[in-house]
């Protein structure tokens, strides 16, 4: 094992984070989690169980939570695990502390709603001497913090850092593969919470498996588009942080994204679905700035183009799918 990794720091203790400071944990090597919440840093760190955000899952006993940033500062590594539109605030506060040169492992998926940035580009906002990482993939919380088989990608320039860190943090169920496109894992990791809503509301309206496997495949084609366009490269769409996260969060109602599209299907209203939740569903708040993303870029992307005029009230879900369905006959390709 690497010598350099041994005390790791992870921002935000809700179900990922606490899935992903469990996996870190292990003899020789601590983590701090911070919890915004007073009351779930002293129930994981008294009862060693995250009961509001990841219940029933005993915690290793090298997790200590926190409420403080500033005790994430001398981590030799940090993972950002707060939700999208919050990464710039705990970032901030995190710069008077951190080491420079500290890698910091991006792991929330989204666009920030307000300036249409993705994480990579808020880190260097707020965090310019620390070294950026993406680690994104098919990985549901539940799963990997009780150590079931896991793989992701885990994206770093300096592929060097990048071996060394996969080695510290990597588990026998726990596997991250190697890549240096930040972005692309980034894309895909945003772009697939809101194609999963539109799985879920075409589910949730008894449309059929026929129609939902047609719109991952279309929906894989929005996410490579926007990432040719971007300056992405290609393969990493076909990998674990492109199609394999888009399978996984389409296909199952484990997932937040599809759960909620689930019950737009359904016909429940949006502000009651959110109501009824105590975590984070990234795709609603992505939807919009992805459709502005797409639109300024002049890229075709109508599966997220429909959800996100569903997420604004601007159409129902009913008009929606009859826009879908009633667009011409033309041919199937991936171009941006």
């Amino acid at each position: 094992m690497t010598q350099h990794f041994k005390t790791f720091g992870v921002i935000g203790a809700g179900a990922w984070g606490t899935a992903i400071a469990q996996m870190l944990a292990r003899e020789g090597q601590t983590v701090h989690l911070w919890a915004l919440e007073p009351e779930v840093a002293a129930a994981i760190n008294t009862a060693r169980e995250n009961t509001a955000f990841l219940k029933g899952v005993p915690l290793k006993p090298e997790i200590r939570a926190t409420n403080r940033l500033e005790d994430l500062g001398a981590a030799d590594a940090i993972f950002a695990v707060a939700p999208a539109q919050h990464t710039r605030v705990t970032l901030r506060a995190l710069r008077a502390s951190l080491r420079p040169g500290t890698p910091v492992v991006l792991c929330s998926k989204g666009i920030e709603l307000a300036t249409g940035e993705f994480m990579t580009q808020v880190l260097k906002d707020e965090l310019p001497e620390a070294v950026p990482a993406v680690m994104s993939g098919p990985s549901f919380a539940i799963d990997v913090a009780r150590g079931l088989p896991t793989a992701v990608t885990l994206a770093m320039e300096d592929a060097a850092l990048g071996t060394e860190l996969i080695q510290a943090i990597s588990t026998p169920t726990f596997r991250p593969y190697l890549g240096t496109d930040l972005l692309g894992a980034e894309i895909g990791g945003a772009v697939k919470n809101v194609l999963a809503i539109a799985c879920g509301i075409a589910l949730g309206k008894g449309l059929g498996r026929s129609a939902h496997a047609a719109l991952i495949a279309r929906g894989y084609a929005e996410m490579t588009r926007l990432a040719l366009a971007l300056g992405a490269e290609a393969e990493t769409l076909t990998g674990l942080s492109g199609l394999g996260d888009l399978v996984l969060t389409c296909s199952s109602e484990t997932s937040r994204n599809m759960s909620l599209g689930l019950a737009l299907g359904k016909g429940e209203a949006l502000g009651d679905i959110l109501a009824a939740r105590n975590a984070v569903t990234e795709g609603v708040a992505t939807a919009p700035v992805l459709r502005r993303l797409a639109r300024a870029r002049g890229i075709e992307m109508p599966i997220s183009e429909a959800v996100a005029a569903v997420i604004e009230g601007e159409i129902s879900v009913d008009e929606a799918i009859t826009a879908l369905l009633m667009r011409p006959v033309k041919a199937e390709a991936v171009k941006s």
